[in-house]
């Protein structure tokens, strides 16, 4: 309970502390050292700042202060440039003016308390020494030691001056070397992280027309503890590599791409720097500090799209009850017929409009960095109508067991084969029938793709061949096979499949 007053009192004092110094304030937000800023934005919370700013620089060597930096720059990537001056020391000062700082750095100075009367209103002061600021405000009042603490009764500090040491804005300080004196442009460029972007797309889908309307936002975040005013920004789609990065506590990587059904081969005609595309925001925008902004970078119209339900089946699956079917979106990212674009990573929401004309949300799904051309099928959740049930009907040995020498495996130490070993396995040979009931409980026929997965395990796994089928089916690739299942409207569709496998 002592300690928590304590913390109280030291909040109580030092929250009042800052409104009675005589410290310079920043009044108005849009005043600012910054010159003619830009912003380069990673997706991986790193940023590229470029600040050239119109100085006095004095003959000889002196001093050069820029304020206005982010909070969180990393000083080792200070990169400085002015005609006829060469930099010899560079400084971040990071105690920035606040009510904790200001009260630390008074240890041991003299100090104004005024008390109020709550009664009276009548004010009181006394001058205090600051001996400690260690879970509590503790001061030297004459001859007594005192611990300042809630009590309920008006307190504030009043400082005499700010420490020359504590600044109120973050600042970065060079000594240069110049060969003449006079007013020329400097220019400073570093890297900082707090500064992030991500995409966001709003797709308003019409099942009547088959198409989408999408618009893409790019989603701007500053926590660097710096307004970056009026940069010219420019968004980078990738994430540089850094040998910092693992000191450095940076957002997780893209999503991966469970909805692309195919990777585009379009090439798009936004600028590349190396294997990252390049967003510039169109026009300067002020990034203000603890704020997210949002700017559009995509709207396109009447995009083809179709519904898709679909279901992927596990191999030897037995469900216990009908599964809901996925409800998914297909549309495409190519030049013609599509986006036309490509896609940075980020979150897809879909809207669809119900019988008042009102758009309602109806599904999400993230998608990865999408090049153009690409065919995706974004899932928007569980389909309330449609239910597969897949089940083993009938599974059984064909063939006795057979023996064959598998593969020989070697022992290998210090790059030597020091043993060979001969390992056997059995041989089985298993038909299998599976047996799918699609129901629909919709008023109107639906087609289903179903797809069943595990038919390839590897050299562990076994060899399968498809013996009979209701519908034909599609070999999408060696572990999976796909049949588009047309069901009826409130009806109901069966259909076997039955597989020779090899084990």
């Amino acid at each position: 309970m002592k300690t928590y007053r304590l913390l109280a009192a030291l909040g109580a004092a030092l929250s009042l502390a800052l409104l009675s110094t005589a410290a310079p304030a920043q009044t108005d937000p849009d005043e600012t050292a910054q010159g003619d800023v830009s912003v380069t934005i990673y997706n991986n919370g790193q940023a590229l700042v470029q600040d050239v700013r119109q100085l006095p620089i004095a003959q000889g060597r002196s001093r050069i202060e820029f304020p206005d930096v982010s909070a969180q720059i990393r000083p080792e990537t200070l990169s400085f440039a002015a005609d006829g001056a060469a930099i010899v020391e560079q400084n971040f000062d990071f105690d920035l003016l606040t009510p904790a700082k200001l009260m630390e750095k008074a240890i041991g100075q003299t100090v104004t308390l005024v008390r109020t009367n709550p009664a009276t209103g009548v004010e009181t002061r006394e001058r205090a020494t600051v001996l400690s600021t260690a879970g509590g405000v503790v001061v030297k009042i004459g001859d007594r030691i005192e611990v300042l603490r809630d009590d309920g009764l008006p307190v504030r500090t009043v400082f005499d001056r700010v420490p020359p040491n504590l600044r109120a804005r973050p600042t970065l300080s060079v000594t240069v070397e110049s060969d003449r004196g006079g007013a020329r442009p400097a220019s400073i460029r570093y890297l900082t992280p707090g500064l992030g972007w991500s995409a966001d797309y709003v797709s308003l889908y019409d099942e009547a027309t088959g198409a989408i309307d999408m618009q893409g936002w790019v989603t701007l975040t500053n926590q660097t503890g710096t307004t970056f005013h009026r940069a010219d920004t420019l968004l980078v789609a990738g994430s540089p590599g850094s040998a910092a990065a693992s000191n450095r506590r940076y957002p997780p990587p893209p999503p991966p791409r469970p909805g692309m059904v195919r990777p585009g081969t379009e090439s798009t005609g936004r600028e590349q720097v190396g294997e990252f595309y390049l967003y510039p925001i169109e026009g300067r925008t002020t990034i203000a500090n603890n704020q997210t902004k949002q700017v559009s970078f995509l709207d396109v119209q009447g995009v083809p799209a179709r519904k898709v339900y679909a279901r992927t089946v596990g191999w030897l699956a037995n469900d216990d009850a009908p599964v809901n079917v996925s409800s998914e979106i297909a549309f495409s990212s190519s030049r013609q017929g599509g986006l036309g674009d490509a896609l940075p990573a980020g979150t897809v929401r879909f809207y669809q409009r119900d019988s008042q004309g009102t758009p309602q949300f109806i599904g999400e799904s993230a998608i990865g960095h999408t090049p153009m051309g690409s065919e995706l099928s974004l899932r928007t959740g569980d389909a309330f109508d449609i239910f597969v049930q897949a089940e083993v009907e009938r599974r059984e040995e064909i063939t006795s067991a057979e023996w064959e020498s598998s593969a020989r495996y070697r022992v290998i130490r210090d790059g030597e084969v020091v043993e060979q070993l001969d390992v056997e396995r059995p041989k089985q040979f298993y038909r299998t029938t599976m047996r799918y009931t699609l129901t629909n409980a919709k008023a109107a026929p639906v087609e289903v793709d179903l797809v069943q997965a595990g038919l390839d395990r590897g050299w562990w796994g076994h060899d399968f061949r498809v013996v009979s089928e209701d519908i034909p089916g599609e070999q999408l690739n060696a572990d999976r096979r796909k049949w588009v299942v047309p069901v009826p409207a409130e009806g109901e569709r069966v259909i076997r499949v039955t597989y020779e496998t090899r084990f």
